[in-house]
């Protein structure tokens, strides 16, 4: 394992200060937490507030999104766990603009517990109202939506929350628009090599080098299948194959397309791979309204992608063609 470090017990708070030290204009440091950061950039028309968070690793995510048009404050947890419920409290003290908080994070056991406790310490300690949407798009976790974990797709449930708490919305209409757009949201990924935790110097999971996992977790969960590396074509003909039979999309639904890379995989492969999704959806004559290609929410130096749909009616189309400035995307 070879990482550009200090002491690996100190790469979160490094992190972060060097973070914080690159975007003077858009973030700080909360004066209540060295783990909750909030933005300086904030929409006139905004009411509701916007909160995401999660664990470290995943760079840009989650604290690459705090800026205009998407969130107000994130809570950074260590490296793939959740934060603690101090961090997420702080940041809600400090972005709440007295008309609520809605809350953003994944379907993972200890961000469930962490920030379900942060809003109950919230709503009792300092009477700020806050609501709730998680991600959980990720088709190869579960066949009980309730179980499946959120990955790349919670990226796109930023978006269309960001946009409508700048349309001056109240909180039940923000939790309301991002809960649909999380409901329209399927994604699944596939793993070609493991990151390395800096603390332990051990891979996140053992794969042979002719070998992928086919519905591998971002964190290293286990998938439905390892198989031999297959073409580009075959590997994204099998993951559309179960995002499509979830029934949610059908022919002249317009859709947003999410091509994520995991940190380790070329943009000449997540552009090869792009280009296979649209010959499907046009086989399906399903319509692609948007495309996004990139390292949106990564595994540190995973090799690895996944590919992520959100149906979009006129509703959705505003929110996700919406402005966004932030340190990690911009979009005008």
């Amino acid at each position: 394992m070879k990482k550009m470090i200090n002491n690996p017990n100190e790469v979160i708070d490094e992190l972060m200060t060097g973070y914080v030290i690159a975007y003077p204009d858009y973030i700080r440091r909360s004066e209540l937490h060295k783990r909750a950061l909030i933005g300086k950039k904030r929409h006139p028309d905004r009411k509701v507030s916007i909160l995401i968070g999660g664990g470290s690793g995943h760079e840009p995510g989650f604290l690459g999104y705090v800026g205009s048009g998407m969130a107000d404050g994130v809570a950074v947890g260590n490296i793939f766990a959740s934060p603690s419920p101090i961090p997420i409290q702080a940041v809600t003290k400090e972005i709440h603009a007295g008309h609520g908080v809605l809350y953003i994070y994944g379907n993972y056991a200890g961000d469930l517990m962490n920030f379900e406790m942060a809003s109950e310490m919230t709503e009792v300690e300092d009477d700020i109202k806050t609501a709730v949407v998680i991600g959980n798009d990720d088709v190869a976790s579960s066949k009980d939506l309730n179980d499946r974990r959120g990955i790349a797709g919670e990226f796109l449930v930023y978006k269309i929350a960001g946009a409508a708490a700048d349309f001056g919305y109240d909180l039940e209409k923000v939790r309301h628009l991002a809960q649909i757009a999380n409901d329209n949201t399927r994604s699944m990924g596939i793993g070609l090599s493991p990151c390395y935790l800096p603390q332990t110097g051990k891979p996140s999971f053992d794969l042979e080098d002719n070998e992928m996992e086919i519905g591998l977790g971002h964190h290293g969960e286990p998938g439905i299948e390892k198989t031999t590396i297959r073409t580009a074509k075959e590997t994204v003909q099998v993951i559309m194959q179960n995002i499509l039979k979830e029934g949610i999309y059908h022919e002249n639904d317009d859709v947003v397309v999410l091509i994520n890379g995991l940190g380790a995989t070329s943009q000449m492969e997540l552009y090869i791979i792009n280009k296979e999704v649209a010959a499907i959806l046009n086989e399906y004559q399903i319509n692609t309204y948007k495309s996004y290609v990139g390292n949106f929410i990564t595994s540190m130096e995973m090799g690895g992608f996944s590919i992520t749909l959100m149906k979009v009616d006129q509703t959705l189309k505003e929110c996700i063609s919406h402005p966004v400035d932030c340190p990690n995307y911009k979009e005008i």
